[in-house]
């Protein structure tokens, strides 16, 4: 047992056979009409280690697969009351809801990839002033300076990036919180670091 979770058995990955579909969703029913906490648990033990597995071998990572459990289950508990059994097997309606929770996990993770990191900053900077004895950073560009760099970036690029950088938010937030698209946010930080590199080799 992990985290409420069964570990997998030799008949995790069986199909379903038509008298225990017909129970489970009778459970679900329960669930969705009554609340039955005893019924939904039946549910649980159930599907918990068929859905690790399924998250195993999609992602292959034991905290995301106990993570997408989690919130399938969750989800199942909350959205029981949708489940029509003459429409499709319990099986096929809870895995339908594993996939999407699948996909919005797969979806974060590649939005948080693309985010730029507050430290990918500092690489250019540093990249426009060592020199062969290898001069700290702080003793070739004061904070005064790097101010003064910031400050003369276009308000919109400068707005982006103190968010980023001065903030710690992620570009999705900054997206959120100004309105506009993903895309124009990563085209002005883009912009914006460039050229800050820019004004950098000029002050050389």
């Amino acid at each position: 047992m992990l985290v409420g979770i069964p570990l997998e058995t030799k008949h995790s990955n069986a199909v379903v056979p038509k008298e225990c579909a017909n129970e489970m969703s009778a459970y679900l029913e329960l669930v969705g009409q009554m609340r039955c906490k005893r019924s939904f648990a039946e549910v649980f033990n159930y599907f918990a280690p068929r859905l690790r597995s399924y998250a195993l071998k999609q992602m292959g990572n034991e905290a995301l697969a106990m993570e997408l459990v989690q919130d399938t289950m969750s989800n199942v508990w909350q959205k029981s009351h949708l489940f029509n059994s003459e429409k499709g097997a319990p099986s096929t309606w809870i895995f339908t809801i594993a996939r999407n929770i699948r996909f919005d996990m797969l979806r974060k993770q590649r939005n948080r990839k693309e985010d730029i990191c507050a430290d990918d900053l500092w690489p250019v900077l540093c990249e426009q002033t060592a020199d062969v004895n290898e001069v700290p950073l702080d003793e070739q560009v004061t904070l005064q300076e790097l101010g003064k760099l910031f400050g003369a970036l276009p308000e919109k690029q400068r707005a982006v990036i103190e968010a980023i950088y001065v903030e710690g938010k992620s570009q999705q937030e900054v997206a959120d919180e100004l309105s506009i698209p993903l895309g124009t946010v990563k085209s002005r930080t883009r912009l914006a670091l460039q050229r800050l590199k820019e004004m950098l080799k000029d002050n050389d």
